[in-house]
This record gives C-alpha cells, sequence and structure tokens, in this order.
C-alpha cells in the first residue's frame, strides 16, 4: 500500500474504480442536480427531508454507533430496522461498513488508515469508497453477527435500500419525489457521512490531544445530526453520545435517548468523568484495545425480539 518514499502514497492496487461498479456513484450525481429542474414546491423539500432523517439517522445511529462501536444495546427487531434504515443510504452493506469503520479507530490517520486525509483529500472524502481493494467485508464483523442471518442478507443485498427508498418516493410523489426524495437525498447522505471522514480530520478544534487529526466542528455536526465533535469521538469511542457537553448539539444522541424511554435501546454508554474532566486523550494503543473490546463483543448483547 506505501512506499518508502511516502508511506501514505496510494498503491497500485488502491485506484479509482472506473468500471461499472462507480457508474451509478457518478450518475447519481447527475440525477441530484436534474432535481433542481422540476418548479419548487415544498412538497419535495418535505419529501427530502423525511428521506435524510431515516438514512442519517440509521447510519449515526445504527451502523456508527451500534454496529460499529456497541454504544448501546437494542433488540433484534430494532438491530433491524437500524440496519435497514442505515441501507437507505446506498453507503453499501451494515457489516462491510462496521467493519471498515472499526479498521479507521484502530489505525486512525496512519498508513493503514485506508480513508485518511494524509493520503489525499478526495480519497479520503470519497474515492477510496469506490476502490475494487475494498469491495469484501471485515470476516470479524461476519462472525460477531454470524447468528443474524438477516444482517448477512442486508449486507450482502445492501442495494434493495435505496431502490425501495427510490421506488417508494415515485410510488407516493411522482418524478418530482424520486428526484429530491431519493436521488439527491441519497447525495447528500453521502456527502454529510463522508465529511467527517474527510473535513472533521482538518477542519475544526482539538478539545483532546488524540492519536490522529480528528477536530470537532459544528457545523457538521448539525448536518451529521452529531457525528461532527469527532475529536470527542476520537477520545471517546464508545460513547452513544458524541455532543460530550450540553452545547454541543447531538440529534442521534437525543433520539437514542428519548427510544431508551419507551424501552427501545437501552444501556447507552456517555463519557465517564475523567473524559469530562479532560484528561488525556487515549494512546495509539489504549485506542487499538477499545477496538479489539467492541469486535470481541458477542452478537448476543442484541437479545431476541
Amino acid at each position: 500500500m506505501a512506499n518508502q518514499d511516502d508511506p501514505y502514497a496510494r498503491g497500485p492496487d488502491e485506484q479509482l474504480s472506473l468500471d461499472g461498479a462507480s457508474v451509478p456513484f457518478w450518475l447519481l450525481h447527475l440525477f441530484a442536480v436534474a432535481a433542481f429542474f422540476f418548479p419548487f414546491r415544498w412538497s419535495n423539500v418535505a419529501a427530502f427531508a423525511v428521506a435524510y432523517c431515516l438514512g442519517t439517522f440509521g447510519i449515526m445511529a445504527g451502523y456508527h454507533r451500534y454496529f460499529s462501536h456497541r454504544s448501546f444495546k437494542t433488540g433484534r427487531v430494532f438491530q433491524f430496522v437500524l440496519a435497514a434504515l442505515g441501507s437507505l443510504t446506498s453507503q453499501k452493506g451494515v457489516l462491510w461498513w462496521s467493519g471498515h469503520h472499526r479498521n479507521h479507530h484502530k489505525y486512525s490517520d496512519t498508513p493503514l488508515d485506508i480513508h485518511s486525509p494524509k493520503r489525499g483529500f478526495f480519497w479520503s472524502h470519497a474515492l477510496w469508497f469506490l476502490s475494487k481493494k475494498y469491495v469484501a467485508t471485515s470476516e470479524s464483523q461476519q462472525r460477531e453477527f454470524a447468528k443474524y442471518p438477516e444482517l448477512a442478507f442486508l449486507n450482502d443485498n445492501w442495494a434493495i435500500g435505496p431502490v425501495v427508498l427510490c421506488a417508494t418516493m415515485l410510488a407516493l410523489g411522482g418524478l418530482p419525489w424520486l428526484f429530491w426524495g431519493g436521488f439527491l437525498a441519497i447525495v447528500a447522505m453521502w456527502h454529510a457521512t463522508f465529511t467527517v471522514n474527510s473535513l472533521a480530520h482538518v477542519w475544526g478544534t482539538r478539545r483532546y490531544e488524540t492519536t490522529d487529526t480528528s477536530r470537532n466542528n459544528p457545523l457538521l455536526a448539525l448536518i451529521t445530526f452529531g457525528e461532527g465533535w469527532h475529536n470527542n469521538h476520537h477520545h471517546y469511542q464508545s460513547s452513544a453520545r458524541n455532543g460530550f457537553f450540553w452545547w454541543e448539539v447531538d440529534v442521534t444522541f437525543y433520539v437514542l435517548k428519548a427510544l431508551s424511554w419507551v424501552g427501545v435501546v437501552w444501556d447507552l454508554r456517555v463519557p465517564p468523568a475523567w473524559v469530562l474532566e479532560g484528561a488525556a486523550g487515549p494512546t495509539r494503543q489504549g485506542e487499538a484495545a477499545a477496538v479489539a473490546e467492541e469486535e470481541e463483543e458477542a452478537a448476543g448483547v442484541a437479545k431476541t425480539g
């Protein structure tokens, strides 16, 4: 992957894929622009907002805070709901996504981090996502969730999510909703998530001296429902709450907290006192140990429901 002159240089097997696998990615950007050629209607904006909110919550609460970091517990049914909502965003399978994210924490901003901005800003933002080298799902993620065949099905057939989203929008609102609530929403959800890999490592402030370049950015926190508090997250990755303080808006945590009041989720992890008091951030070994601990948690954490 790396060479002696530049350890962050991309290898010949990490080039941008220009074959059929990436064609839909570029086409959807064209379709997203085409949405603005329809006459403006607030109903189109509402369709976009509903799709964006459902999918973004699925990615941030489900793919990220639950499947990647096990920061709360839930039952089998809602576990599936989170995976299904995340799949609406067309960001590949839930086990694929969470496996790569765990590796990001294990090797964050080292030459082994596949989407560090040190390897190129646009590569970290989206181009790595289109590389043929990273199409496989982590074996550890497959083992951890092996007892849930419905998750394996969603992981292998993740395209069902965006297809269902687009078909639903077309059926309910015709072509305007297809373009606004389908194509434009998917592209917006892509780039909102991708900013966490790119912008949140180069733009913002650093409360904690972590072993990477993670930053807190309130603007990114708004569009990603709380993921913009990225330096907080890298300091204590197993927290269900990324906005550590009351003034740090974290919509994902607010929804999870509300769901905990009615028993849908429970055991939400929050930052302990030593984190909020500003203790030193984790070492590289500590970060890797935290990832290893999450990988070792049995899928039995989610009870049958």
